[in-house]
């Protein structure tokens, strides 16, 4: 088992000490993540540590022990992954919201130097996960996309026959369960935050990047 897998993390203390230079910027998908770690990180001159480009990565490095879930997603084909299966059962299984591989996060991060320091966003980074590598507490936040928001992100970002729903035999129905799934997990995220007394930021239509970045910026005590 790597450190900070699903389970309980050994040696907490010895990693929050060795992590202390870390900031952790988690949340729900489309929430403004990466754009406000990329400020920040441009701002400050801190190395940025994006967990989305490494997840082919981190595939490939995990064992079907380590994993079993992500190896189970792998043999799947498009539709059993997006549309014949109920977002519940997706939520409860995708391996990331699991925290399989989480433990190849925190081995990339410890190989990085102390100096600059580090920002790490992702939605894998999850608040159970995190809090036992904090030196601090008021070194993560988690930004909380409401529904129209997100919405919104997407809308941004998607163009028709592009995007892995468009590889499924009915792009609407992945759509809508995809949908359904994040805003479980984004409920479960708020909810595991607060019962750990992690900070949280709520995301609407209203919030600007600018303001976004700042109010992440109190948040850090920056």
């Amino acid at each position: 088992m790597r450190p900070g897998q699903d389970e309980e993390v050994a040696d907490a203390p010895e990693l929050a000490a060795r992590l202390r230079h870390v900031f952790w910027i988690g949340g729900g998908s489309g929430a403004g993540k990466s754009t406000t770690a990329r400020r920040l990180a441009d701002r400050y001159g801190w190395r940025l540590y994006a967990t989305d480009d490494v997840m082919r990565d981190h595939a490939g490095r995990a064992t079907p022990e380590e994993a079993p879930l992500l190896h189970r997603f792998i043999a799947m084909d498009m539709d059993e992954r997006w549309v014949n299966r109920s977002p519940e059962v997706m939520l409860e299984t995708f391996h990331w919201f699991r925290g399989e591989g989480f433990g190849l996060i925190v081995e990339d991060l410890l190989r990085l130097p102390p100096e600059p320091r580090v920002i790490v966003e992702g939605f894998r980074l999850l608040p159970r996960l995190v809090k036992p590598l904090l030196d601090a507490p008021q070194h993560a936040v988690w930004l909380l996309p409401t529904p129209d928001f997100r919405r919104t992100a997407i809308r941004s970002r998607s163009v028709p026959g592009e995007g892995f729903v468009w590889r499924t035999s009915d792009p609407a129905r992945a759509g809508r369960n995809l949908a359904e799934r994040d805003r479980m997990f984004t409920t479960r995220i708020e909810e595991e935050a607060e019962r750990l007394r992690l900070h949280t930021i709520q995301v609407d239509t209203t919030t600007t990047e600018d303001e976004l970045t700042e109010r992440v910026t109190r948040a850090f005590r920056l």
